[in-house]
Order: C-alpha cells, then structure tokens, then sequence
C-alpha cells in the first residue's frame, strides 16, 4: 500500500463508525487509526510520498533518454510537458525501438509466413514492372531493398521460389 495512490475510498459504514473515518459530513475530511479515534489525521495534510518505483523507473528512463537518444533530433519548438510526454512513450515502448545490442534487422519470434493464393509453379514474371518509377526513384528504391536484406528483413530469391 505504500506505493499506491488512491482516487476513492469505498468503505462501508460499520467501518466507517469502528475507525472513524468521517469524509462525509464535516468540513474537515480526517481519519483515525484504531477504536479510540482520539488523533485524527487530515486526508488534505497527508505528506506526498515519492514512491520507490517510480524513482526508479525516472532513473532508468533518463538513462535511456541519455544513451539511446543521443542521436534523436526532437523538435525544440514542443512545450516541455508535450517533450516529457514524448519521451514517456519513447520509454514505455522502448523495446520496439532499434538500440546498440539490437539494432534494426530480422525481429526473432515475430517470422511471418506469407500464405499465396497460388501454388508453384509460379506464373511467369511480367516483362515490365508494375509500378513504374523514374530512375531516381528506383534507384533509392534498389539501395532501400539491399539495407532490407543485408539486415536480414527480406531474402532474396527468384521468381519461382
């Protein structure tokens, strides 16, 4: 309970009368521990806890921010609380992202099959492309598809494989 934040309190009124908590009636919301409801303490002058895990978790987090977002350019122009909440994310789905010991390539446990709707032998290549493109298109287009492959995203093959 030491690390939990609480919105509502449900409790029930022989519950409510055994200890004393009184947040209903009077000006001053308090509770008391134990049946002698002599020290009243106020739920408005409690002193805010910083809990253990999350201090944890901010350490961990301005580790990652400092190791691997070196290289991130984030808008200057984002108010604070917009970059914070961006890097909240960041942190939350960090292991989506790319790092030093797992760089972009081939994810291992997520392989996905690719069922065709025909079978071999596969129809013969077309004698031209599909979706023509001009040569400084195509040419971004080869050198994107190679970085696929050397990282291990795509393999290469033939028509008939």
């Amino acid at each position: 309970m030491y690390n939990c934040t609480s919105q509502h309190i449900i409790l029930q009124n022989n519950y409510l009368n055994i200890y004393g908590t009184d947040i209903n009636n009077h000006k001053d919301r308090y509770f008391t521990i134990g049946e002698n409801k002599r020290q009243k303490f106020a739920f408005a002058n409690m002193p805010k806890q910083i809990s253990v895990i999350s201090s944890v978790k901010d350490t961990y987090k301005k580790e990652f921010v400092a190791n691997q977002l070196v290289e991130a350019h984030i808008n200057p122009s984002l108010i604070p609380e917009m970059r914070h909440e961006l890097l909240d994310v960041l942190y939350t789905y960090k292991n989506s992202l790319a790092s030093d010991n797992e760089p972009l390539g081939a994810i291992k446990g997520h392989e996905v099959d690719i069922t065709l709707n025909t079978d071999r032998p596969y129809p013969p290549v077309p004698r031209r492309t599909a979706y023509p493109a001009n040569p400084r298109a195509r040419e971004a287009l080869e050198k994107h598809i190679q970085e696929l492959i050397q990282f291990g995203v795509l393999r290469g093959g033939g028509h008939n494989e």
